[in-house]
């Protein structure tokens, strides 16, 4: 595909106002828009991204969208909910990634490479009758 051809997929998938998608993981959703022709303002819960997350979060959210070079093409609204702030961080870029795919599904298979489309399954083992926690034993004593 050469960089006309694709500059004219993208102008014909953005017909829509904003592209939604739900991002998972562990016990995290997060419900994600892109408003396309934005300037690239990204709410969490109603804050600015950086007051919300810290650090390397904000790297990780920011990741699709600078990987695809469209970081400043959208304006990001997310809503997290469940979880802590570590999971919901993961969540929000799930939900970025899956949006992204609506806009332009050509970007699914940069996106999948990268391990971005994947949904983290992961979740806290349960606890074990005996154990303190999921694996954690009581400390053995011979006497």
């Amino acid at each position: 595909m050469t960089p006309k051809t694709q500059e004219k997929t993208i102008a014909k998938k953005s017909t829509e106002p904003f592209f939604y998608a739900v991002g998972k993981r562990k016990t995290s959703i997060a419900r994600v828009k892109l408003i396309d022709g934005g300037k690239g303002v990204f709410t969490v819960n109603g804050q600015p991204m950086e007051d919300y997350f810290y650090g390397e979060l904000i790297g990780g959210v920011k990741a699709p969208l600078k990987l695809v070079e469209m970081a400043k093409r959208f304006d990001i609204d997310a809503e997290a909910i469940g979880g802590g702030i570590s999971s919901q961080a993961d969540a929000v870029r799930h939900g970025i990634s899956k949006a992204l795919t609506t806009f332009d599904p050509a970007l699914r298979i940069i996106l999948k490479r990268a391990g971005f489309m994947t949904r983290d399954s992961r979740n806290k083992e349960r606890k074990k009758p005996g154990l303190r926690r999921a694996r954690r034993a009581p400390q053995w004593s011979k006497r």
